[in-house]
């Protein structure tokens, strides 16, 4: 047993290994980069230098007792403006127990009062991997389900939670894709066993089953879905899908308010190719839309923001966001995005210094003006927001994955 003094020396070495570990990464930040996808460190300089005006409320939403919190990469407002959904991977980082070959008997879609009490849940049994939340004007809640229950699957339950990080899972994603033989070159049907997951999910306020899209235990391109990430409704009813979740491409789906297929769109980028060419599409990770009617693709293994219009015509395409795993845009056209993967702990796939957090700006001009950092610079793997939406107050929500946790964000 350590004495007092000794105690205090071992706090005061760990703190100077600490302070070291992070100078070394202030200055590989600003550090020429290797040409490529990595030359953008001059602008990660100074993407991780806006201020930060905001107060991080944590704690806010109070879980009903006996309850704790799961992965919750998803979070959306209410129709009201300010009630709070979340989605919640049932304690875990999927509602499906793969050791015990079954579900989840927990709620993942919770709503929450401006107050962060929990009014109502929804939803055990139904969706194995929780992933892409959309709230639409008639205050029905959509929700992308992002896996499957097949016998011995990791994904979810054991990849993206594995010990190595966010590289560790997208390798051990991979490699059950290729073992599998699906994703968009597979076969289409669902994986051997499963009979869930791999669809989207229309809700009313009150959790009855309105609408659902794809098949039952997924199905790959030309039938869908196949690792669903995010869903959003336009102003004029139409469905927009992203999928692939994985590194290697991604579709952008389009349905109408009826849940009739429309069209789609989505290149893979090329084989070896540094960074993918404008409107390739890599891991679309989430969506959002302007006033203009524009639509915001976080591509996030193209580390970029990418525009469309509804009909998959490539409009512009932005780096200086970071690596997005979230985007939201707000009604005076505030673009927020999440980036909860960057950082020392993931450079391989975001060389050159850029640093983890929320950061927001213009979704006209694509300017940078704020950003919130995530206060554990060192953490390995996912930390910090990946899914986000602001009220109408203003206030940011992160869900978080690696932390499991919700954070509130007010404006000082």
């Amino acid at each position: 047993m350590r004495s007092s003094s000794g105690r205090a020396k071992y706090a005061l070495l760990a703190a100077g290994v600490a302070a070291l570990a992070a100078s070394a990464w202030t200055l590989a930040a600003q550090a020429p980069a290797p040409a490529g996808r990595g030359s953008t460190a001059p602008d990660a300089i100074v993407a991780n230098s806006y201020p930060n005006p905001y107060t991080t409320i944590p704690d806010f939403f109070k879980m009903p007792p006996g309850r704790k919190w799961g992965s919750t990469a998803g979070v959306d407002i209410d129709k009201d403006g300010k009630t709070v959904w979340i989605l919640d991977r049932c304690g875990a980082n999927s509602c499906f127990d793969s050791a015990a070959g079954k579900m989840s008997d927990l709620d993942p879609v919770l709503h929450f009062d401006e107050n962060g009490h929990l009014i109502k849940s929804f939803g055990a049994g139904m969706i194995v991997f929780p992933h892409g939340l959309f709230v639409d004007r008639e205050g029905n809640v959509w929700v992308t389900d992002g896996n499957d229950n097949r016998p011995g699957q990791g994904r979810g339950a054991a990849a993206a939670g594995a010990p190595g990080g966010v590289a560790a899972a997208g390798a051990a994603g991979a490699a059950a894709r290729g073992a599998a033989g699906r994703g968009p070159g597979g076969p289409v049907g669902a994986a051997a066993g499963a009979t869930k997951g791999h669809q989207v999910f229309k809700f009313s306020p009150d959790g009855k089953l309105l609408l659902t899209l794809g098949t039952p235990g997924g199905a790959a391109d030309p039938e869908f879905f196949y690792q669903p990430n995010d869903v959003l409704v336009a102003p004029n009813g139409d469905i927009f899908v992203a999928e692939i979740h994985g590194a290697g491409g991604g579709l952008i789906y389009k349905f109408d308010k009826s849940g009739k297929f429309l069209m789609k769109w989505g290149k893979p980028p090329a084989p070896g190719g540094a960074e993918p060419a404008h409107g390739e599409l890599n891991q679309p990770h989430s969506l959002a839309m302007d006033s203009a009617g524009r639509l915001f693709v976080g591509s996030r293994s193209c580390n970029c923001v990418q525009i469309f219009d509804q009909n998959g015509k490539f409009i512009d395409q932005w780096s200086q966001f970071s690596r997005p795993s979230g985007v939201f845009v707000d009604k005076n056209d505030i673009l927020y995005v999440a980036d909860s993967e960057s950082g020392p702990s993931n450079n391989t796939t975001h060389p050159g210094g850029w640093q983890r957090g929320i950061r927001m700006g213009s979704a006209k001009d694509g300017k940078v003006k704020y950003f919130i950092p995530d206060p554990d610079l060192l953490h390995q793997g996912t930390s910090s927001a990946e899914g986000v939406a602001v009220d109408a107050k203003g206030n940011i929500y992160g869900a978080e994955v690696g932390q499991m946790d919700v954070k509130k964000y007010v404006r000082q």
